[in-house]
């Protein structure tokens, strides 16, 4: 480093720059608040919003407006139409979607809607503050032009970052942890960037952890600037100023519950402070990986062990000043299987291709949804696109690999019929007055084993293979039979929320092959070989 530079996103803290993650020594925290220039993130860290939200921004940039020049010759009536085109790319960012949840959220009450950040140029929700702290960043002449942008990123807030480098004339070097997809680390060297890859499974201390290095770079690179998307009070506050007054418009104020993945902690804060702000009483809920400190800290102030988990870009082995559980009223922990096989579930039933932390903040979602009222709405906010994860999320070889396969011994009956495909399928049966012909047909035709009677939309019985190749075999003119006259015992039926332990005892003591369960389509059936293949973690 240059004799007279200067590193800037780092002054004043020296050795005690990461002493505000509340490392639980009350000794080394008192000695920190005592440290000339040290501004330690009080308890709670909301102080860093608070002092964020009266101050200036800069507005989303407005597209440029130009007006058409008609020439001779041409139809008058394009004249005074306006093109509307953005100046740069970075002027895209917010405005995103919300979706409706159909299939991934069916027997519960209310409503529950997706707020898509793919939608972003970048690919995620951390577009918004990669922009947001470096406009402060520039207005508080903490960057030179020319500069160069020192972040420790998970990936998303460092595409958001190169994006706003290219842009703006700065070079970009990132540190990431080794476990997050090889995807983002690529698309960041795309854009220009460097990418220093350093280790998961040391402390934050550590001087090869990805906090560390960051900090060493800025330290020794002229002209350089670490947002320090972590302690930056622009984090919550982009989201305070764009996201939540989205969320609030879009509903038309209707939103009763919120729901984040958890990391710095700036978007679920910045966006509470707001809602809350409008509804004190909406609720708010945060996805949490099992493994992650919050949940322990929020329920009991305790800054325990954090323990390794899969989910990338959410969960903290510390307290970011960036986040305010104040304004959190419930913490759901996940497990890196769930996150994972809900994020499969958002593309094939949803159409919506997210990450593990988007996996995380559905089944948070959808457990805090079980107590929601008829006229309750729900906003999930999906951070990133699964664009970026299809070498682990979408691959079931790594899958295996990591053991992030669901046996399927806790799915319920709704949840095989999704696994299988099968609830769209509308059932096979016949009636009971048919003919074991009629019946020998639909089974070849359907390729199935077993058909269920029903009369009057009700299971009286059943036929199946076994029956057909004995009537077969006492003579051709048993096929005319009516199916009524020789039908074996129905089906159990079961409703969507029977376990799968339920079913297998059903199938093991009962002479039946099948189950059908009670839908809100209409009977569905599950066979033995769809139990199988649940069990197996194999898919249709």
């Amino acid at each position: 480093m240059a004799q007279n530079s200067k590193p800037r996103g780092f002054e004043g803290r020296g050795q005690g720059w990461w002493a505000g993650k509340l490392s639980g020594n009350e000794n080394s925290r008192a000695e920190e608040r005592n440290r000339p220039g040290f501004v330690f993130p009080e308890s709670p860290p909301s102080m860093i919003l608070r002092e964020a939200i009266q101050a200036p921004v800069r507005s989303r940039g407005q597209r440029v407006e130009l007006r058409r020049t008609v020439r001779a010759g041409e139809n008058s009536g394009s004249r005074g139409r306006v093109m509307k085109i953005y100046d740069h790319i970075l002027e895209t960012v917010g405005g995103t979607p919300l979706v409706r949840f159909h299939r991934v959220s069916r027997g519960l009450s209310g409503t529950i809607v997706a707020k898509l950040e793919a939608f972003n140029p970048g690919g995620s929700v951390k577009d918004r503050i990669a922009v947001h702290m470096m406009d402060a960043a520039e207005r508080e002449g903490a960057i030179q032009p020319g500069g160069t942008i020192v972040e420790c990123t998970s990936g998303n807030t460092g595409l958001g970052l190169a994006l706003t480098a290219c842009i703006r004339g700065y070079k970009a070097v990132f540190t990431m942890p080794d476990k997050v997809a090889e995807e983002k680390s690529k698309l960041l060297r795309a854009f220009g960037a460097e990418v220093i890859i350093c280790p998961t499974a040391v402390e934050p201390e550590d001087p090869r952890s990805y906090y560390s290095v960051a900090k060493k770079i800025t330290e020794e690179t002229e002209n350089s600037f670490c947002p320090n998307q972590y302690f930056n009070k622009w984090n919550p506050h982009a989201h305070y100023v764009t996201t939540g007054p989205e969320i609030w418009d879009d509903t038309d104020g209707k939103v009763t519950h919120l729901v984040a993945g958890m990391g710095t902690g700036g978007t679920i804060s910045g966006i509470a402070k707001y809602l809350k702000e409008q509804n004190p009483e909406i609720q708010v809920i945060g996805g949490d990986p099992v493994g992650s400190l919050y949940k322990e800290y929020f329920e009991t102030g305790v800054l325990g062990v954090a323990n390794s988990y899969k989910t990338e870009g959410i969960g903290e082995d510390m307290i970011p000043g960036t986040i305010d559980l104040s304004l959190v009223d419930q913490v759901i922990q996940v497990s890196d299987v769930d996150a994972f096989v809900m994020a499969q579930r958002l593309a094939r039933e949803e159409g919506i291709l997210s990450g593990s932390s988007a996996g995380t903040a559905v089944s948070a979602a959808l457990e805090a949804a079980k107590g929601m009222k008829e006229n309750d709405l729900m906003v999930v906010i999906i951070p990133d696109t699964g664009e970026r994860y299809l070498s682990k999320v979408y691959d079931e070889d790594w899958l295996r690999r990591n053991g992030l396969v669901e046996s399927g011994m806790n799915l319920t009956a709704g949840e095989i019929l999704d696994r299988r495909g099968t609830r769209s399928h509308d059932l096979l049966s016949l009636g009971p007055s048919g003919k074991i012909r009629e019946a020998i047909e639909m089974m070849q035709k359907a390729e199935v084993s077993q058909i269920p009677i029903l009369e009057d939309g009700k299971p009286v019985g059943s036929i199946r293979e076994g029956l057909v190749i004995e009537r077969l075999l006492r003579g051709d003119s048993e096929l005319d039979r009516a199916i009524g006259e020789v039908m074996e015992s129905s089906f159990p039926v079961v409703t969507e929320g029977a376990s799968s332990d339920a079913i297998f005892h059903l199938l093991a003591s009962q002479p039946s092959n099948a189950v059908l369960v009670n839908t809100g389509e209409g009977l569905r059936i599950i066979t033995k070989y769809d139990m199988i293949h649940s069990v197996s973690g194999r898919r249709s």
